[in-house]
């Protein structure tokens, strides 16, 4: 028998634990789980957990925990962030708490760091506690002491040079700086770190973007050379109309996104049945870059192209169906589209 031909593009997940209508945030994060033992089956790469603040639909509050959660039911995936919202937090905390993950956890662990709220601004000012903390100007410099903090890289002089984030014998998680502009690519590429663009999130400057991390990147103590990967939204089923079908819950939540009337992830009967307006309509053909809709092959296509256009060769995948059998089904199927071995190394 002729060997197998290996898949030339890495595929990972990123989960938010979406609430579906009918359901409990319980279940949607024993969901998480059950999700996560299929992908470490199926031979996924990363399985990433998304924090956010104050809204129905999601119950990816606190990926710190969930990281240890979804470590201790697989085997072979790595388990991270996607990220940890570094203005939300102490980088000294942070450093603590993905060194204990690591302890362990060793070898299977990253930490990805953004610098977006992951809510709205009131939430933001309660996470942080000042109106100063608010802005994002000094991010550079958190991220730097959590590199510092990390990799015991502050300076002999340093008044935080004797302060160690415990456990302190442990390596350092892979950190991976995420982002959805140039901003955080250029400062990625600045830093010598590994990079996760979220074309779910803006799809426009993604493929801009990565080429930019590319050209600027520095070789750093972190990173030789360039690493990166992009995030992207994806319903996939048997069929292109089965997937367009099971995405219409999707585009209801990005519409409702949009004019900030967030609840639970609606049923496909709720979408088919909402009383869409002209202009909602327009908003919903507007949000259709977002998301990749199809079958296997379909979605394959798009995704490659997507990522030769970029330089990548890792892809992260967020689905969201209201039913956990689509979502589950929806991955089998990219698995077997990308020829993913379903033994990890």
């Amino acid at each position: 028998m002729p060997a197998e031909k290996s898949c030339p593009y890495k595929l990972s997940v990123l989960d938010v634990s979406p609430v579906v209508s009918g359901s409990s945030s319980a279940e949607a994060l024993h969901n998480t789980l059950d999700l996560a033992r299929l992908a470490d089956r199926l031979g996924f790469t990363r399985y990433w957990l998304a924090e956010h603040h104050n809204t129905p639909l999601i119950a990816s509050s606190a990926p710190e925990i969930m990281i240890g959660h979804v470590a201790d039911v697989t085997s072979h995936i790595r388990v991270g962030s996607g990220g940890i919202m570094l203005p939300n937090h102490t980088p000294l905390k942070v450093a603590e708490t993905f060194r204990v993950l690591e302890a362990l956890h060793p070898g299977r662990v990253d930490l990805g760091v953004g610098r977006a709220p992951g809510t709205d601004s009131l939430t933001a000012l309660v996470l942080r506690r000042s109106r100063q903390a608010l802005s994002v100007e000094d991010f550079p410099a958190r991220l730097a002491d959590l590199l510092a903090f990390l990799d015991r890289g502050f300076p002999e002089d340093h008044p935080l040079q004797q302060i160690r984030a415990m456990p302190d014998d442990v390596p350092t998680p892979e950190v991976w700086l995420l982002g959805s502009s140039d901003f955080s690519a250029i400062l990625g590429a600045q830093m010598g770190l590994r990079f996760a663009f979220a074309h779910h999130i803006q799809p426009e400057p993604a493929i801009a973007a990565l080429r930019l991390y590319h050209q600027q990147f520095q070789p750093s103590e972190y990173l030789s050379e360039p690493q990166a990967l992009v995030a992207v939204s994806v319903v996939c089923a048997e069929t292109d109309e089965r997937a367009r079908e099971l995405a219409l819950p999707l585009e209801l939540v990005l519409l409702r996104f949009r004019t900030g009337r967030m609840g639970r992830f609606p049923t496909l009967e709720e979408a088919r049945n909402y009383p869409y307006t002209p202009g909602e309509r327009q908003l919903i053909e507007s949000n259709r870059g977002r998301s990749f809709v199809g079958s296997p092959e379909t979605v394959r296509a798009q995704l490659t192209e997507l990522a030769e256009a970029g330089g990548v060769r890792e892809i992260m995948i967020t689905t969201m169906t209201h039913e956990h059998a689509d979502r589950r089904r929806s991955y089998e199927l990219l698995a077997e589209g990308f020829s993913l071995s379903r033994t990890p190394v």
